[in-house]
């Protein structure tokens, strides 16, 4: 029996826009066996609240999410990761958040609990007071002649979240990486619960501040299946172009500056001048640069400002009239490309294997785009063609995104030019629900589930941001480049910190 049917024997929970199976924790374990013998369904993420674990896979088929749930009220499951690597962080996770152990687990080393919390398992009923010593980091070891390592981190040079890397090196060769996640864990989750969905919009819009709008897209959409609402129009389509524009200044940040890392500055100036461009144009017609907090359940917060549609029109002019010269710069310099091409290559194999998405997975011939797969308004009308290339390497993940800038640029002129009329939001009922939503953002796509209470509060909730399942690649990626090499195939990943950090 398939890991789908064994999963479809459970029985079904009311959750929306797909229904979640509770499993028997006999028929969890089968599901695990089964996946072990089965590429599909793919894992997109694994959580859980006090006495439950949750499981989202993806459908390719049937372009829908499977959802499983499996009982753990002495705080353990049958791990997922001998069958799925993606599962291993998520794991560690529930480990160190609610207390549930994965048995038979690939790793239970500690992920976001660097034994500085006051308290153990913070989400779980009865929470224990943390009176062990500050453990050492762990790091897997490498054997061979010559093998040394070199820590980075989690300070670093730049403006940049903290995180350390550990490589273990041969001469200049890197035989292993290992990450070591968890500074800016801000215990989101915790906060999140008792709210109303209005609120916790607020911390969501914050757990990875370049993708503000993807979250608080996917959040607001969650919310809104558990409750059955539907935006206005116009809220949809403003939030489609929100979408875009985020994805259009993060794509420009990321391309000048996997350009800076490779010793190459003048792309690097040129995006920065472009996306500064864009970034002014969106805080004129949406009062924040990031467009932070604008989008809430059941809709939008503000309506696009006089003469911010000409705004936004003028800037992203200047950025389709100057693509043509960066890409024939990009293409026309030999030092930029000996150090691009061919260089952090993610095999496509295991880009499927871990289910990566966004440029990282489609450069390497995994196409999974939210905004196709599991079409949602606007885009359902007016769908985008997303790029997939197979070379798994740095050059690809950049020309991906110039791919997709060229696809934003489209999809923003069509929105704006037709724009709906009408209301901003839709009131919502405080009523009990539970949601699951799914929303493609410039990285990757974010998932998010809730479950509401009969008074409308959060009971609980999940934010899932990509990096998850793209952090493990870089790892891979990595290995047998040289350690000079590492700042430009992890800016061509722009995993997010604070999106795994929760």
């Amino acid at each position: 029996m398939s890991a789908v049917e064994i999963i479809r024997r459970g029985a079904p929970q009311e959750c929306r826009p797909w229904p979640r199976f509770l499993l028997t924790r006999p028929q969890w374990g089968a599901m695990a066996e089964a996946l072990a013998a089965a590429p599909e369904p793919a894992l997109l993420a694994l959580w859980a609240e006090p006495g439950m674990v949750h499981a989202g896979f993806w459908l390719a088929g049937e372009g829908a999410m499977l959802l499983a749930s499996c009982p753990a009220a002495d705080g353990r499951f049958p791990a997922l990761s001998p069958a799925r690597p993606g599962a291993v962080r998520f794991e560690r996770m529930l480990h160190d958040l609610w207390g549930h152990v994965a048995e038979g687990a690939v790793d239970l080393r500690p992920w976001l609990d660097h034994g500085r919390w006051p308290v153990t398992a913070p989400l779980a009923p009865r929470p224990e007071a943390n009176a062990a010593p500050v453990p050492q980091p762990e790091f897997l070891g490498v054997e061979g002649e010559g093998v040394h390592q070199i820590p980075v981190g989690p300070v670093h040079a730049g403006i940049i979240e903290p995180g350390h890397f550990r490589f273990h090196v041969q001469g200049e060769t890197v035989a292993r990486l290992e990450e070591r996640l968890g500074y800016v864990h801000k215990g989101l989750i915790g906060l999140m619960l008792g709210k109303p969905p209005a609120a916790a919009a607020r911390l969501v819009a914050r757990l990875s501040g370049d993708s503000t709008v993807a979250h608080g897209w996917a959040f607001a959409r969650a919310v809104e299946a558990a409750l059955g609402v539907t935006p206005p129009p116009r809220a949809i389509a403003l939030r489609g172009v929100m979408a875009e524009l985020e994805r259009i200044h993060n794509h420009l940040n990321d391309w000048g500056f996997v350009c800076n890392d490779a010793a190459f500055a003048w792309p690097h100036a040129q995006c920065g001048v472009l996306r500064e461009g864009v970034l002014r144009a969106i805080a004129a017609a949406f009062g924040h640069r990031l467009m932070m907090d604008r989008v809430v359940p059941g809709g939008v917060a503000e309506d696009l400002a006089p003469g911010g549609a000409e705004a936004i029109l003028a800037a992203l002019a200047l950025v389709e009239a100057a693509i043509p010269g960066l890409v024939a710069v990009y293409d026309g310099h030999a030092s930029l490309q000996d150090r691009v091409v061919g260089t952090g290559i993610l095999p496509a194999p295991l880009a499927a294997r871990f289910a990566a998405g966004g440029y990282v997975g489609r450069a390497a011939g995994r196409g999974f785009d939210a905004r196709t797969a599991a079409p949602y308004a606007p885009y359902d009308a007016l769908p985008p063609e997303v790029p997939v290339r197979e070379q798994g390497d740095v050059d690809a993940r950049v020309r991906i995104r110039v791919a997709e800038l060229g696809e934003s640029l489209r999809l923003v002129r069509a929105w704006l030019g037709d724009l709906p009329a009408g209301e901003l939001t839709t009131a919502l009922p405080r009523r009990a629900g539970e949601g699951i939503g799914l929303v493609e953002g410039f990285r990757g796509e974010c998932l998010h589930w809730v479950a509401l209470d009969g008074a409308g509060l959060l009971r609980a909730a999940f934010p899932r941001d990509p990096s998850w399942l793209q952090w493990p690649l870089l790892e891979a990626a990595i290995e047998g480049n040289i350690v000079a090499d590492f700042p430009l195939c992890n800016k061509s990943f722009n995993c997010s910190y604070s999106g795994v950090d929760l």
